[in-house]
């Protein structure tokens, strides 16, 4: 009988741990260059970085950027589509990787590139729209009417022509306080105090801090700690480094992606950090396709480490996977996404070889 205990326990073990080394991971598309049925659900295994699909939906127009609730029912999408852009809410199966759809809503505002969640509200950020919509989420996980809708005219002193806004990205402070969303057009980051409870505006304007003319602030990330924002400017590949005080964000350092004796286009796209707040990671588009890794030292500021390619076109987006041992970037042009292995000491990036063929893959987020 011991001996039948212990082989249980052997396998329930071994059981265990697979189902561990095997997360959902979902990939957004965009549908209009060629052929894609929107989303796909893939086991990635976290172990050796191999991907087997699951599950994928049909039709879904443009899901650019995707979101996850917070108990993981539930997948939000942007479909960046001009005109007809929408927000919809899915019910998603962890177990079979279905994603179910609920509903939709007008983005009210076009092409949407960006979108978050809590437990009461759905936040959009809308590029040509420039303007942020904040919707109601229903009990059943759905969205339901905006509650709020932000287009920001604050204008600088210096600014004799303003540019026409085009918000990039939404981001809550770590004490949830605050909401910050850069505007990519006008190059200001904004800063909104967050009321959940507000009877009309959830969010209330704070501050701007408005960055250097032309840079294209696009996507930024924040330190574990919540201590420090680490800003990536599209147009010219500046990577800037905030010291965060309550909602208040003060210059540290000015970094780039850029290459000293690059002379193409720049046109940089992502940015994460490690869970373990070690190595931060930005990615180049345009004629580079590189992917830039920085250590991260104990006051905020940062150190390039390597700069490499992305061997693909287009790294528009990227993940790194739970297990910390694998980067995917995911290539807009060339259709596919590339798998590095990161060097958890160094932070450096080597190809693992493997590949996930897809067409025009944009954003991918693990459950």
């Amino acid at each position: 009988m011991i001996k039948y205990s212990a082989l249980f326990s052997v396998i329930f073990c071994l059981s265990t741990n697979a189902q561990q080394s095997r997360n959902n991971l979902i990939i957004g598309t965009y549908t209009n260059t060629c052929v894609s049925g929107g989303m796909y659900v893939y086991y990635f295994n976290t172990d050796t970085g191999d991907v087997q699909l699951k599950a994928a939906t049909k039709s879904i127009v443009n899901p650019s950027f995707l979101t996850f609730s917070a108990d993981k029912k539930y997948v939000y999408s942007v479909n960046e589509n001009g005109n007809d852009s929408q927000v919809s809410a899915f019910h998603f199966y962890s177990d079979s990787g279905n994603l179910q759809f609920l509903n939709s809503k007008s983005s009210e505002g076009n092409d949407p590139c960006h979108i978050i969640n809590d437990d009461k509200y759905v936040f959009v950020a809308n590029y040509s729209g420039g303007n942020i919509t904040v919707f109601n989420k229903n009990d059943d996980g759905t969205i339901g009417r905006f509650k709020q809708i932000i287009k920001q005219n604050v204008q600088s002193a210096s600014d004799d022509k303003p540019e026409v806004s085009h918000m990039h990205m939404l981001q809550f402070t770590a004490d949830k306080k605050y909401l910050i969303a850069s505007d990519l057009g006008k190059n200001y980051i904004y800063v909104y105090r967050y009321n959940p409870d507000g009877v009309e505006d959830v969010l209330e304007f704070s501050n701007f801090l408005r960055v250097k003319n032309g840079s294209g602030p696009r996507h930024f990330t924040f330190s574990p700690n919540g201590q420090f924002v680490y800003l990536l400017n599209e147009l010219d590949g500046s990577l800037l480094v905030f010291k965060n005080n309550n909602g208040e964000l003060k210059l540290l350092q000015e970094n780039t992606i850029v290459a000293k004796k690059f002379k193409g286009k720049t046109a940089a796209a992502d940015i994460h950090i490690t869970a373990d707040g070690k190595f931060l990671y930005a990615t180049n588009r345009g004629d580079a396709n590189t992917i830039s890794c920085f250590e991260i030292k104990k006051n905020g500021k940062l150190k390039l480490l390597q700069t490499t390619s992305t061997l693909g076109k287009g790294p528009r987006n990227f993940a790194i996977d739970p297990s910390g041992k694998f980067l995917l970037v995911a290539h807009q042009y060339t259709n596919d996404v590339v798998i590095f292995t990161i060097d958890k000491t160094r932070g450096t990036l080597t190809d693992s070889g493997k590949r996930i063929a897809l067409c025009s893959p944009v954003c991918l987020v693990f459950e």
